[in-house]
């Protein structure tokens, strides 16, 4: 691919199409913090367990998860307001259910009615993650790979000035409307969450105004092949599936075989005495039942677009899915044991909290506004290489920081830096994924992909905290550098590879120009 001038990738952000995702943005960050941080510290203000909140923590698991009803969104428009268009229609939908659920959820004093406050909040969580599908599918039609970076750009810098003020900010007018630590005022959250709510409304105009993505009819056609009462199937199918697996490998686990194996316990002793056993034989035939012709039928709409990913990418798809899920791995692994770090080095709130809201956040955004400027510039590959050697590259940061002890210069440069090369990362991992995907199956295979590059991470990073107490600080941002380094490797293989194949395209090019003169 040429390379284009400096002139033509800074109009890539002169496109009306930023100012759209910069508005979409500002829609996905703000509710995803409202049912996460934000409620927690609501609950807590007013006297709910702990246990509680963390029980109402697993509300993210709509986030996780998101992939398995994006189907629906690539292969069923909505009824009435499927007029709007196959992407607008949804939008329309989850952004209103996000109005109307902030609002309710103001209205619920959890002193009283904590139950209806989490299943609002719940219903708010689904509704955001499928806004967050509908926008990732919206992005993909609406420019090609190369600005894809600069769409997400913006995108990100909308979601992040979102998430601060869904975070700081809602404290700051929860606290200004006359709730404190001291003295809780359910009318003062009441009042938050519904102007948060209202906050929501540019971003329902901006949907209603925006132009649908011109999908080509062959590909709607392609992507329309289930009908809904199919598509339902196929995600309570994928449902019990995920329940099922690991539900029984965990009964079995806690099945006392050893009393079979050791002793005279019988099987139909086992089976009529041992709950545990009984449960694992249940999951296990639900989980065949999945599998079975009949059950694989009814997974279809979900199958297809993996299979379409295999089969365009074939072995190669290995190396792709690997790069995906270890592309974030070094720095999300550090990050989940950043502020513990912080506190442990002597530094005060008030200081993490100053650097990195302030420093923080305005050098992911020159971050990632520079990594959108740089693909469109030089192209993908090249800064995703860049992207991911300057993330683990940091870590180093840290390292030299653990020895220096509560250093304010030090820690200013360090998450200076540290968000920038997480911005320029992140822009250019966005704009990878995104011409991964097929068009056809562009809302589930962005959700597919995106969920992956989160597993092993966060699996990982559940270990921080073990690796921290056996090796040290200096010897554990040591490790999560090292683990950027098989990323570095295999997107040096895929580079490669495209290199060669651009190069034997341009030498076929070249020898058939004679022969056709």
């Amino acid at each position: 691919m040429p390379r284009k001038t400096w002139r033509a990738a800074l109009a890539a952000y002169a496109s009306p199409s930023t100012l759209v995702l910069l508005l979409l943005g500002f829609a996905a960050g703000m509710p995803y913090m409202l049912v996460f941080s934000t409620l927690s510290v609501w609950l807590r203000e007013a006297g709910v367990a702990r246990e509680t909140i963390g029980y109402a923590s697993l509300i993210g698991l709509a986030y996780a998860f998101k992939w398995v009803w994006s189907p629906l969104l690539d292969q069923w428009r909505l009824p009435l307001l499927g007029k709007l268009g196959r992407r607008r229609s949804w939008l329309v939908l989850s952004q209103s259910l996000v109005i109307l659920g902030l609002i309710g959820m103001g209205f619920c004093d959890p002193q009283q009615h904590l139950s209806w406050l989490i299943a609002i909040a719940v219903v708010v969580a689904f509704s955001s993650a499928t806004q967050d599908i509908a926008i990732d599918a919206y992005r993909l039609e609406i420019a090609n790979d190369t600005q894809q970076a600069a769409l997400a750009a913006s995108y990100m810098s909308g979601y992040r000035v979102a998430a601060l003020l869904a975070t700081a900010g809602a404290l700051y007018f929860a606290e200004g409307f006359g709730s404190t630590g001291f003295a809780y005022k359910h009318s003062a959250w009441t009042g938050t969450y519904v102007l948060f709510g209202l906050l929501m409304l540019p971003a329902l105009i901006t949907t209603l105004v925006m132009r649908e993505p011109p999908v080509p009819l062959r590909t709607q056609l392609s992507a329309a092949r289930y009908g809904f009462t199919h598509q339902l199937a196929s995600v309570f199918v994928l449902i019990i599936l995920l329940v099922s697996v690991p539900a029984m490998f965990t009964q079995l686990y806690n099945t006392d075989f050893a009393s079979v194996l050791f002793n005279d316990t019988s099987w139909m002793d086992l089976l009529l005495e041992d709950r545990a056993f009984l449960r694992s034989i249940l999951y296990t035939i639900l989980t065949v039942a999945c599998l079975s012709s009949f059950g694989r039928k009814g997974l279809a709409p979900v199958l297809t677009p993996i299979n379409d990913f295999i089969l365009r990418y074939r072995w190669q798809a290995f190396l792709l899915l690997g790069l995906i899920a270890t592309y974030r791995m070094s720095d999300t692994v550090m990050g989940v044991m950043a502020n513990v770090f912080y506190i442990d080095q002597g530094f005060t709130k008030d200081q993490i909290a100053s650097v990195s809201k302030i420093f923080g956040l305005i050098m992911t955004l020159l971050g990632a506004g520079f990594g959108g400027l740089l693909i469109v510039r030089f192209g993908i590959l090249p800064i995703l290489f860049i992207g991911g050697m300057t993330s683990a590259a940091t870590n180093l940061l840290f390292l030299m920081l653990a020895d220096m002890g509560p250093n304010l210069q030090m820690l200013i440069l360090t998450i200076s830096l540290d968000n920038f090369s997480s911005g320029l990362a992140t822009s250019a991992f966005v704009a990878y994924l995104s011409s991964l995907t097929n068009l056809k199956f562009s809302a589930t295979q962005y959700a597919l992909l995106s969920s992956i590059m989160l597993l092993l991470p966060r699996l990982i990073g559940g270990y921080s905290g073990v690796m921290v107490e056996k090796f040290g600080y200096h010897n554990f941002f040591l490790i999560t550098t090292l683990l950027g380094v098989p990323t570095l490797i295999m997107i040096i293989l895929q580079w490669s590879k495209e290199v060669r194949q651009t190069k034997a395209a341009e030498a076929l090019e070249g020898a058939e120009k004679p022969a056709s003169e």
